[in-house]
């Protein structure tokens, strides 16, 4: 069980950082890691320059993962009960903890949300 919250976040930023070039990373800072498509999009009434997909932010008691697809897209995924229990809102996970089974669902979790990218022509 991981509960570092360094740990926690670098292997986040690693998984989505691993699926470039398929999303193209926008911000990479210390306080925030942002993914993006790479393709010109409207989001909302707006013209962006990669649409919303995910986002990393540390804060003092957890690591807050922002994952887009799941609110577009929420039939999409079945969350385990752990995970479930780090959703907060419809796309805000408060992760303070990690073992092996929710590492590898929440990669399998960012490929399927890349894959939708993919599909709706947004990568």
């Amino acid at each position: 069980m991981i509960k570092d919250l360094g740990e926690i976040e670098a292997f986040l930023r690693q998984v989505l950082i691993d699926q470039q070039p398929l999303l193209r990373i926008r911000k990479n800072e210390t306080e925030v890691l942002e993914a993006c498509g790479t393709k010109e999009a409207m989001q909302g009434k707006q013209k962006v320059d990669g649409f919303y997909f995910a986002s990393i932010m540390p804060k003092p008691k957890d690591i807050r993962f922002y994952f887009f697809p799941l609110y577009t897209h929420v039939d999409a995924f079945k969350l385990s009960p752990d995970l479930q229990k780090m959703l907060k809102g419809k796309t805000c996970f408060h992760i303070k903890q990690l073992n092996d089974d929710l590492k590898v669902e929440i990669r399998a979790m960012i490929e399927a949300g890349v894959k939708i990218f993919q599909e709706q022509g947004l990568t």
